[in-house]
């Protein structure tokens, strides 16, 4: 069922696929097949044109961090810390800035806003829940500890009888 959630476990159930009978009637229409072309053709022309202006921006970027960071060292003598630090934050920003410029940026924050969108989505579990699971993966791990310290000793008194 499409769209249902389960609330104890907090799992959603995403919707179904389409039948591969509705896709094939979709692709058969007359002259989808020039359109759909002619649609991605576009994108990757308007791809390659950003390309090289996402390049140089990117570049920007990296550039401002670097420098950053060399004006920190470079000016290690001359100028008070606290100031070279405020280079380093002010190259950090810009190049954050400059970088969220690009489509590369773009696409990072629709992700980070769709990750935001979901995780309001996520039915966090209880404090009851996690007390519960925490004392079952303690005692779980106490069992494996006794267990591997009677195997490890069981070995050891094996081998010691075998070797002499």
């Amino acid at each position: 069922s499409g769209g249902l959630q389960n609330r104890r476990l907090g799992v959603r159930f995403p919707p179904g696929l389409p039948s591969c009978r509705s896709t094939r009637r979709a692709n058969t229409r007359p002259g989808a097949r020039y359109w759909r072309r002619k649609e991605d053709m576009a994108t990757q022309t308007e791809t390659s044109q950003s390309g090289g202006l996402d390049t140089i921006k990117l570049l920007l970027a990296a550039a401002a961090l670097v420098g950053g960071l060399y004006a920190y060292y470079y000016y290690e003598t001359s100028i008070a810390q606290a100031i070279r630090v405020l280079m380093v934050l002010g190259g950090t920003a810009a190049g954050i800035t400059i970088a969220m410029t690009s489509t590369q940026g773009h696409r990072l924050w629709q992700f980070v806003q769709g990750a935001r969108v979901e995780i309001r989505k996520v039915v966090w579990p209880t404090k009851q829940e996690t007390t519960q699971t925490a004392i079952a993966v303690f005692v779980f791990t106490l069992v494996m500890m006794l267990f591997f310290w009677v195997l490890d000793s069981g070995l050891l008194w094996l081998t010691r009888s075998l070797v002499g």
